[in-house]
């Protein structure tokens, strides 16, 4: 199997716009979770070659990041934190480093607090921590959090102040990282990671919002996050899909249960259903199958038989269409085996079956230029490398069905946590001339 490639970075900025007054239900933080903060994203190219090569760190969780703005810290700090709703733990560089760009200083910070390892937020609010939380030689709460790229940061957990959207909220439990083993070129752009998942410690369960929304547009890759609830007239009515709780009383082994888990139904290639045994679809009792939706994954990955029957029917209704690769050696990042030559000088691809995700409730159609991914950099003869945008989890040794963003674009997801659903509507197509972003500041008439 050949290296993957990794040599196309996208940022998406998240720029604080303005808060939005609407009514609110209880929270942690119950005053702040009254006001609705939206956010703009916008792309930032990182130039060819600037990532890591190595095939044996994928960076599927940072290759592409949603990345805020806040101010941590009294008196306020800037930091950018990268957006990521499949992990619980937020967390800081605290240990001025020469690779990284941007550190939080807690001795700078007058309202900074560590936890002590002996307190009950220590002891019990990190029971669903992958590994447990501990004692350091000050007695202070030691935590350390991982990656599937097998990327580690470890430090203190502690408590500050955290500014978001006009008010400062006192006490946000986060990690103060000093210790870390990630080379990636995208953490030394940023202060470090704001968890969105589930979990008790997550930013947005601390803060008490009871929803949070994002939109990718296809166009351009600029869009909106929203926290808290907004009324826009043109979005269409969500389908909503409810959140899978496993009632077990005890833990799976390969069942993440704060993850933004939906049951998967099925895969209609071209209006099509493949035959697929539903046993395929869900998780067993070691809770592998489970379902994820994550914003920090770029690409969808299915499990090995599942994926096999994707692949086999878009090949069968794209022969004579698309040329294949050819080169059974060329996996796209270790997971990607379906790849196409076109010709450098063709706009756009032929007409491609729309492969449609069938949740509980709910559908996420993808069509044209999501389905092929251009790969930075890879060029046979006069043609350009370009791959399917679904990939096999067992090549990562991964049991799970993850929802990447990629396929998430021109739609709105809304996830839902007072009523523990996750919502889809499709948003944008290529009849509007405005940005997801511009429709939504023509309609609350911002000033950018």
């Amino acid at each position: 199997m050949g290296s993957p490639i990794f040599g196309l970075f996208i940022l998406l900025q998240l720029v604080s716009i303005c808060s939005v007054f609407v009514q609110s239900k209880q929270g942690t933080h119950s005053s702040n979770s009254s006001a609705s903060v939206m956010f703009a994203l916008k792309t930032q190219h990182i130039p060819s070659g600037s990532g890591p090569r190595s095939a044996s760190k994928l960076p599927f969780r940072h290759n592409v990041t949603l990345s805020v703005s806040l101010l941590v810290g009294t008196p306020p700090q800037p930091v950018i934190m990268v957006l990521d709703t499949g992990s619980e733990l937020s967390w800081l560089h605290c240990k001025k480093d020469p690779k990284l760009k941007s550190v939080f200083d807690p001795v700078r910070s007058t309202s900074y607090s560590p936890v002590p390892c002996t307190s009950p937020t220590c002891t019990t609010r990190t029971r669903d921590f992958p590994i447990p939380a501990s004692c350091d030689p000050k007695k202070l709460c030691h935590t350390m959090v991982s990656y599937a790229d097998a990327s580690y940061m470890e430090g203190t957990l502690a408590m500050d102040n955290f500014k978001m959207g006009g008010s400062s909220v006192p006490g946000v439990l986060f990690g103060c990282m000093d210790l870390s083993s990630s080379g990636n070129e995208e953490d030394s752009k940023t202060t470090g990671l704001l968890g969105m998942n589930l979990g008790s410690l997550s930013f947005v369960t601390q803060m008490g919002y009871p929803k949070f929304s994002y939109c990718i547009s296809g166009q351009d890759s600029s869009g909106v996050l929203l926290f808290g609830q907004a009324n826009i007239p043109w979005l269409k009515p969500l389908s909503y899909t409810p959140l899978v709780k496993l009632s077990t009383p005890y833990r799976l082994p390969y069942y993440d249960r704060i993850a933004y888990s939906v049951q998967f139904q099925g895969i209609k290639v071209g209006g099509k259903l493949l035959s697929l045994p539903k046993s395929l679809l869900q998780p067993d009792h070691s809770g592998a199958g489970q379902t994820m939706v994550d914003s920090g994954t770029q690409f969808s990955l299915l499990l090995g038989p599942v994926y096999k029957a994707l692949r086999s029917e878009f090949l069968a209704q794209t022969k004579g269409k698309l040329k294949e690769l050819g080169d059974p050696y060329f996996v796209f990042q270790g997971v990607m085996d379906l790849c196409y030559r076109v010709p450098l000088t063709q706009e756009g691809y032929p007409p491609l079956p729309t492969v449609t995700l069938m949740f509980q409730g709910a559908e996420m159609s993808v069509s044209a230029e999501q389905l092929l991914y251009r790969v930075p950099g890879e060029v046979r003869g006069s043609d350009g490398v370009h791959c399917f945008t679904f990939g096999n989890s067992d090549l990562l040794g991964i049991s799970a069905y993850i929802i990447g963003h990629h396929h998430q674009q021109n739609m709105w997801v809304e996830f839902d946590l007072a009523n523990s659903r996750v919502g889809l509507a499709e948003v944008f197509n290529k009849s509007h001339n405005l940005s997801p972003f511009d429709f939504l500041r023509s309609y609350l008439k911002l000033v950018v």
